[in-house]
């Protein structure tokens, strides 16, 4: 596999975030459409209840079924109250006894309560499947809002659970995420001030809060700096393309200038959401080289 954004995420954990609408699930869709064309075996994880990851490849929500994509690539949609039940059936074999723990009011108490429980299964669930299964997980993450939570979940429920199964998992977990070499975090942004901004203050919090820096910042959407030529003899959208085209470089260069890690860029494209667009951006991500800031 040649040296190349591609290749420096090609194993391990893949989280991808960013603000909402700055196209985190459409990055997260075609990354792993490129891993699975440099030969990765690839899970693409979704958490959203919506399933729109499926959009974006093209096939209807699957109900929580995995479904194969394209060679090498597989989408799952994952029901995270679902995997907690089954993590203590796992680790409960006498099924009688798992099934009155399942249904008492307690453990739904504990299990509604519990900070980070949700998130720690779905990073058990992705540990799980990179011992053998897979090469590399794309999780798409929450938010950038909500994505530390997903993070920090290890020891938010190390904190909060003294001791059994559950305890003993947040302590493994906790390692994966502040691994390097396991756990990388994908940045989505565009060239705008307030998500700049809100991804400058994301990356600072996940620097301090698992002492890893995120692996890549993806600047998307960037609009052509020509202008499209039917409009290019109208005054009032010429004056508007070139006031934005002005801001958005102005933000591209405050991201690059205040970005000590790797950057890439993907371009607006005139194709509708779904996956085409998916495609076309895996063709970018996976020409695209490791490029410093």
């Amino acid at each position: 596999m040649s040296k190349g954004v591609v290749a420096a995420l090609a194993n391990g954990l893949v989280f991808v975030t960013g603000k909402g609408g700055v196209g985190k699930s459409a990055v997260a869709a075609a990354l792993s459409l490129a891993l699975a064309e440099a030969g990765r075996r690839t899970l693409l994880l979704g958490i959203d209840p919506r399933e729109n990851l499926h959009e974006w490849l093209g096939v209807a929500p699957s109900g929580g079924e995995r479904l194969a994509i394209v060679p090498g690539l597989v989408l799952e949609s994952l029901r995270p109250r679902l995997l907690i039940d089954r993590e203590v059936e796992t680790r409960l074999p006498i099924r009688l006894l798992a099934r009155q723990l399942l249904a008492h009011p307690l453990y739904h108490q504990f299990v509604d309560g519990a900070p980070g429980l949700e998130e720690l299964v779905v990073l058990a669930y992705v540990e799980r499947c990179l011992h053998g299964e897979f090469d590399v997980v794309v999780l798409d993450g929450a938010a950038s809002g909500h994505a530390l939570g997903q993070l920090l979940a290890p020891a938010l429920v190390a904190e909060a659970v003294r001791g059994g199964p559950f305890a003993r998992l947040a302590a493994r977990l906790r390692g994966l995420v502040s691994d390097p070499r396991r756990c990388r975090t994908v940045l989505v942004t565009t060239a705008e001030e307030m998500p700049a901004a809100e991804t400058f203050e994301l990356a600072e919090e996940l620097t301090a809060a698992i002492g890893v820096p995120a692996a890549l910042l993806v600047i998307n959407q960037l609009a052509p700096d020509d202008l499209p030529v039917a409009r290019a003899g109208e005054a009032a959208p010429l004056v508007l393309w070139r006031r934005r085209l002005a801001r958005q470089q102005r933000e591209r260069e405050r991201l690059r200038s205040g970005w000590s890690g790797a950057v890439t860029e993907l371009p607006w494209l005139p194709l509708p959401r779904g996956a085409a667009l998916a495609h076309a951006l895996a063709e970018w991500l996976a020409a695209a080289p490791e490029a410093p800031a």
